[in-house]
């Protein structure tokens, strides 16, 4: 019946899919609802290295398999045209155009609406700090630029770029025009902001200007800084998200090793320093800076095989999730920004894939996953005590009556683990490393409040607590309508599959093989 139930549900995603839905992962992922805000997932993408074209018609065309693999905003990496003589995206010579090499605004504005079209939000790289030393401005409005004896000013010493100079009101109203500009022209959904935590931008810029252009549109802010530990001058000022930075670098760090104790203090860290926060937090394992600038590059040349269950952590234990384009195929080719490196479709990694995926389907079903702005909404951290084993590390996080469990084996071989603390009952296992590069799957079982588990060698499991179908590996669902003769059951389900009892709230259900509206 759970499959007869399916095959009804999956024809509300066909626009995407056009034969069939894989698996459960897919019937979440390719939803034609909007996934809310504290559901959501996003992904960084450099237009030129995306496609072999590097073009935003090419990029446009690949939207569907974003929006498969879970993704909800498309980040786009400077798409500005470049100057400043090595070609960085982040040395702009005018922020009212478009990059040649990827099209024109009118190619922009139909990448974002097919981005709406399904229900996805597409947000753009904003560099408000300097721009190439060829600008236009330099030109045309050197009034606009900081100057020291006369002379205008590398920032950091970055030879391509000049310094922007906020105490020019002038240069305030013009680069606030560019903001609105592309909500105008594109309708874009939010901002990525680089190098927020510049000396020269006073934090009273972006207290003015957040509030101002979100009575324009309302968009999203996201800050390139972690404001929760460095900026925190930058704390109060209307930014939506910033950078659990911190918490990367403490994952960089840890890279290969293989005990558990010092990822639960990064977790505490991480937990502490979110604690009273007004915006939410962005999570990731890598990001163009990562990826490119670092000597160690790869997710193999930072983490190993630590890249796994490292990702699972980043993804599971707090805030909203990044993925950097490319990721999906096991995020081992570093990729020069500079010069648009094509990323190499050819190279899989289904382990990696099929984790992402699941990860991302239960950030969209299951609300003991969701971020919130104010921190005393997010869900509840808790690390679980594990006996006689220093390489395993487990942690429940739960919202209201929505649990998940997490337990991860970060040693070089296999082992078994005694976890303590869990809620007794039944959960369904929705992420298991041992058949995950195989496909999805979900499996019911029963934990006890004190549970012996055995992992593989870096291995992983995720679980939700209550009934939910199972579904085997590689089990397919195809597209088509419910003979008249089928036998309907009785019993309702959520979206995501799970066995309720008969709802109370206003909402949309599954009842009797049909989508079932209960105002």
């Amino acid at each position: 019946m759970f499959r007869r139930l399916l095959m009804f549900f999956l024809c509300t995603v066909c626009y995407v899919t056009n034969s069939f839905a894989a698996d459960y992962v897919d019937e979440i992922n390719l939803s034609t609802e909007k996934h809310g805000e504290g559901q959501r997932v996003i992904y960084e993408m450099n237009v030129g290295s995306f496609t072999t074209e590097g073009t935003f018609a090419a990029a446009q065309a690949r939207l569907e398999e974003l929006k498969a693999l879970g993704i909800d905003i498309v980040w786009l990496m400077p798409i500005y045209p470049r100057g400043g003589g090595i070609n960085s995206p982040y040395a702009a010579t005018n922020f009212q155009e478009t990059n040649p090499k990827y099209g024109t605004i009118a190619d922009l504005k139909a990448f974002v609406s097919r981005a709406h079209e399904l229900q996805m939000e597409v947000w753009l790289d904003w560099v408000p700090n300097h721009t190439a030393t060829n600008a236009e401005w330099v030109t045309t409005h050197p009034e606009y630029y900081a100057t020291s004896g006369g002379s205008m000013i590398h920032p950091n010493n970055y030879g391509d770029v000049w310094q922007l100079d906020y105490n020019n009101p002038d240069l305030i109203d013009a680069m606030n025009a560019c903001l609105k500009f592309w909500i105008d022209e594109a309708d874009i959904d939010g901002y990525r902001c680089d190098y927020i935590s510049s000396p020269k931008i006073p934090a009273s810029y972006w207290q003015s200007t957040i509030p101002m252009i979100k009575s324009h549109k309302a968009i999203t802010f996201l800050g390139e800084a972690d404001i929760a530990s460095d900026a925190t001058r930058l704390k109060n000022v209307g930014f939506d998200y910033d950078y659990a930075w911190q918490f990367q670098s403490s994952l960089a760090n840890y890279g290969t090793s293989n005990t558990a104790a010092r990822l639960k203090a990064f977790i505490n860290t991480l937990l502490d320093k979110s604690a009273s926060l007004s915006f939410g937090r962005m999570l990731y394992v890598t990001n163009h800076d990562q990826n490119y600038n670092e000597s160690k590059k790869t997710l193999t040349q930072k983490y190993g095989d630590n890249r796994y269950p490292l990702t699972v952590l980043a993804y599971t234990v707090y805030g909203m999730p990044l993925i950097y384009n490319g990721q999906e195929t096991g995020g081992n080719q570093a990729l020069d920004y500079f010069n648009d490196t094509k990323i190499n479709w050819n190279t899989k990694d289904e382990k990696m894939r099929n984790t992402l995926r699941t990860l991302f389907a239960l950030k969209h079903a299951v609300p003991a996953l969701s971020d919130a702005r104010q921190s005393a909404d997010n869900p509840t951290t808790t690390l679980l005590n594990v006996s006689d084993n220093t390489s395993v590390l487990a942690y429940a996080r739960t919202l209201g009556d929505s649990q998940v469990l997490v337990v991860l084996n970060m040693g070089t071989t296999a082992t078994s683990a005694t976890v303590e603390g869990i809620t007794a009952g039944d959960w369904s296992l929705w992420l298991d490393s041992e058949t995950i590069a195989q496909g999805t799957s979900r499996k019911q079982t029963t934990l006890n409040a004190t549970h012996t588990f055995s992992l593989d060698a870096k291995g992983y499991r995720v679980y939700i607590l209550g009934t939910y179908p199972e579904q085997d590996i590689n089990q397919q669902t195809a597209i088509q309508s419910i003979p008249s003769s089928t036998q309907v059951d009785d019993r309702w389900f959520t979206l995501s599959g799970q066995l309720i009892s008969k709802p109370s709230k206003h909402g949309l259900y599954i009842h009797a093989g049909q989508k079932v509206v209960i105002r």
